[in-house]
């Protein structure tokens, strides 16, 4: 116990360390976050004035798919602290124009398709029709009496699906859905490839194909900086949802502690985080979705008096002001967003004039972690 202790002791020196390195910044005022949240949003909205439009890239696909699913996760907690009723009705002209359906139908497995369901269920606690939720609910309760629980292969899907079982269990008071969520969990932690969750390094290797022996060019281990952002903002999600006595809550809150005090020495010079979180080199450079999923993270957790606001919360100031400073367009549109994939080289070169093939989830993170940093005191 003794040794615990001290282990504790001197990784919080180290992180106070780290933390004294970076130059002090100012904290932002709440006018200042609302201003480029809004500015922001309005560029998106502007942009896809109908919801329900079909997203075309190199193929065409419904917009109720997982990156805009993402965006609307951002827009309804940008809509909780300030209620603007055309933010509810962008929402809710989105789920009217797919009829609350997903994407596959109710027998789909795929979390990327289910994400949708968290605005759904936004949605839904403000006006209970139950039609905004019959599909998801479907869905999700078709997986559990299923009993497989190996369908989250990637990362990714933690943030996707996660925060949906923890809604359901708390609209349905059933401890069913934070049990079979848990037992998703940690498949994919422990089993899924070997397990992806190393302990040691305390992050998340993407897939089974970058459990080790697969390294970066620098010989380290590759952990994706917005896969690791997911996993933060599944924890977030579904700690902020569940009840203080649901089950297996101490785990989520020790992952979340793990992952941020791991990601603190991980941050650039500039307030950013490289796309590849230990080798600098391998497409380095300036990332906006992955820094501002570990933005909110901090910021919640510091919200919510989980982590030592005197560590993190210079570390996150200066990535929030990083953002506002660098990748933020004059149109109101983001620059340094990683295209969607799954490694440092998708979607390269990720510059400030560079276009993701998707707009919507790299402002979705942003959003997000815009909400929480306006609510620190």
């Amino acid at each position: 116990m003794n040794n615990q202790i001290k282990l504790k002791g001197i990784v919080f020196l180290a992180l106070l360390t780290c933390v004294t390195a970076i130059k002090a910044q100012k904290t932002p005022s709440k006018k200042s976050v609302m201003a480029v949240m809004e500015k922001t949003n309005a560029y998106f909205m502007k942009k896809w004035p109908d919801p329900g439009l079909a997203i075309t890239t190199n193929k065409t696909r419904s917009s109720n798919l997982w990156t805009r699913a993402v965006y609307y996760e951002g827009l309804m907690d940008l809509y909780k602290i300030n209620p603007k009723l055309a933010y509810y009705k962008y929402a809710e002209e989105w789920g009217v124009k797919h009829n609350w359906g997903l994407r596959g139908g109710v027998e789909t497995r795929d979390a990327d398709n289910q994400a949708c369901g968290q605005t759904y269920i936004d949605l839904y606690l403000i006006n209970k029709d139950e039609t905004r939720i019959k599909d998801i609910k479907a869905s999700m309760d078709l997986m559990m009496k299923s009993g497989k629980v190996d369908d989250w292969t990637w990362i990714d899907a933690l943030q996707m699906a996660m925060p949906v079982f923890a809604r359901l269990g708390v609209i349905y008071n059933d401890n069913a859905y934070y049990e079979y969520m848990y037992k998703m969990y940690m498949h994919s932690k422990d089993v899924q490839g070997g397990g992806l969750y190393n302990a040691q390094d305390r992050l998340w290797w993407r897939d089974k194909d970058f459990v080790p022996p697969y390294k970066e060019p620098n010989g380290e281990d590759c952990y994706w900086s917005r896969g690791n952002g997911w996993v933060v903002a599944a924890l977030v999600r579904v700690l902020d949802i569940m009840p203080e006595n649901a089950p297996h809550r101490e785990e989520y809150v020790k992952m979340l502690k793990d992952m941020l005090e791991a990601l603190v020495p991980l941050q650039r010079p500039d307030g950013f985080w490289n796309v590849s979180l230990h080798d600098p080199n391998h497409y380095g450079g300036k990332e906006t979705s992955g820094t501002a999923l570990f933005v909110y993270g901090m910021a919640w957790g510091i919200n919510k008096g989980l982590i030592d606001s005197k560590v993190y919360k210079p570390v996150l100031v200066k990535a929030w002001n990083a953002m506002v400073k660098d990748a933020v367009v004059s149109d109101g549109s983001l620059g340094f967003v990683q295209g969607t994939g799954k490694e440092p080289k998708d979607g390269q070169p990720v510059t400030f004039v560079s276009k993701p093939d998707f707009e919507d989830y790299g402002l979705g993170c942003f959003l997000l972690a815009g909400t929480e940093v306006y609510k620190m005191k």
